[in-house]
C-alpha cells in the first residue's frame, strides 16, 4: 500500500492530509507554517507536527510516505522552497515537491483545466491558467503594499478606520450610534490583542501586528449588525473581485462571449464570511458576465494530496 502527503502551508495554520491510492485517511491542523511570517523555527514546528500527527492518525509512519506535496506561499522563490524541503526532509526519507499555494489551490479547483482563482486567507492573490496553459496573476505582493482583501487587510482596515472615528467621537456620549459602535468594535478588538489600553491598541498597532488575528472579531460585530465593519468586509469583497476581474481579461479575450471562466475561491475569508462571498460574486459577474463561480469554498490540501498522487519521482 502506497502513502501519500498533502500540506497546505498558510500564514494562520497548516492542513496536512495522509491518503493512499484511493482515498483520503486522515487531516489534521496545526500553526502557521509560512516562513516570511513565522519564521523558520516556527514553521518547522508546525510542519513537524502535522506530519507526525497525521501520520500517527492515519496509523503508519512518516517513513511510510513514498511522496509529500506541500503548498506554500512564497515557494516561487527557491530560497524559502529549499527551506520547506529541507524541514520535511528531516522526518519524511520519501520524494518532496515543495510548490506555491496558488498551485495547489488550482489543482483543487480545475485539475489542469482552466480557470481562475482568488485565495484570501491570510494573505490574497488571484491566479488563473487558460486552456492553452498561459498563466497570470494579481495581488499579492506582500501584506505591507498590497493582499488587498486578505484577513490582514481587512484587521488592518478596520483598525485605521476604528482610530479615526474614535478621534471624531472622542467627546461625545456614549449612547450616540457612532460612538457605541467605534467602543464596542475598540473593545473587541483589544481583547483579541488582549491588550489594556488606547495607547497600547495604537502602539501594538504600528508595531509588525497581527492583523489576521482580528478577523474572528470583526466578523462577528460585523454579523451583529456593526455598520463599519460590514463596510470593510464589502469592500474586501470587491477588491477580490478586481483582481479576479484582472486576471480574466489577461487570460480569456474579451472577444471570445461564448467561452464560461471557471472561478474558484479559496481561504478562510471567503469560507467564514458569507457577506464577503456574496459582495464578491455578485462583483465578479457584472466585471465579466462570462464569470462562472463556484459557490463552495475549495480546499487546497485536495490539490496538495493530488499533486502527491499524481508525480512520478520528485525533487
Amino acid at each position: 500500500m502506497a502513502y501519500y502527503l498533502g500540506i497546505d502551508g498558510g500564514g494562520s495554520k497548516t492542513s496536512c492530509a495522509v491518503g493512499d491510492d484511493a482515498s483520503l485517511l486522515t487531516t489534521v491542523t496545526t500553526g502557521p507554517s509560512n516562513i516570511t511570517r513565522v519564521g523558520e523555527s516556527r514553521a518547522r514546528e508546525a510542519l513537524q507536527q502535522g506530519i507526525r500527527e497525521a501520520c500517527a492518525a492515519a496509523e503508519i509512519t512518516p517513513r511510510q510516505l513514498e511522496r509529500a506535496c506541500i503548498g506554500a506561499a512564497g515557494a516561487g522563490r527557491e530560497e524559502i522552497a529549499g527551506i520547506v524541503r529541507k524541514i520535511a526532509a528531516e522526518i519524511i526519507p520519501g520524494d518532496i515537491k515543495v510548490v506555491g499555494d496558488m498551485e495547489i489551490a488550482m489543482a483543487a479547483a480545475f485539475g489542469e483545466g482552466p480557470g481562475v482563482i482568488v485565495i484570501a486567507g491570510t494573505g490574497s492573490i488571484a491566479h488563473g491558467r487558460n486552456a492553452q496553459g498561459k498563466t497570470a496573476r494579481a495581488g499579492g505582493w506582500g501584506f505591507a503594499i498590497s493582499d488587498e482583501g486578505s484577513a490582514h487587510w481587512i484587521g488592518r482596515t478596520v483598525v485605521s478606520n476604528l482610530l479615526r472615528v474614535i478621534d471624531e467621537t472622542h467627546d461625545q456620549k456614549e449612547g450616540d450610534q457612532a460612538a457605541a459602535e467605534s467602543f464596542a468594535l475598540y473593545y473587541k478588538l483589544k481583547a483579541a490583542w488582549n491588550i489594556r489600553s488606547l495607547d497600547e491598541f495604537a502602539r501594538t498597532a504600528n508595531s509588525t501586528p497581527d492583523f489576521a488575528a482580528l478577523f474572528p472579531a470583526i466578523l462577528s460585530v460585523a454579523e451583529a449588525g456593526d455598520g463599519p465593519a460590514q463596510s470593510v468586509l464589502t469592500q474586501a469583497g470587491r477588491e477580490l473581485a478586481r483582481l479576479a476581474g484582472i486576471v480574466a481579461r489577461r487570460l480569456f479575450a474579451e472577444s471570445d462571449t461564448s467561452a464560461a471562466v471557471p472561478q474558484a475561491m479559496v481561504g478562510g475569508v471567503f469560507r467564514y464570511s458569507r457577506h464577503v462571498r456574496e459582495v464578491f460574486c455578485d462583483a465578479v459577474r457584472k466585471l465579466d458576465p462570462r464569470i462562472e463561480v463556484n459557490p463552495n469554498v475549495v480546499e487546497p490540501i485536495v490539490g496538495a494530496l493530488q499533486i502527491a498522487r499524481k508525480c512520478g519521482r520528485l525533487v
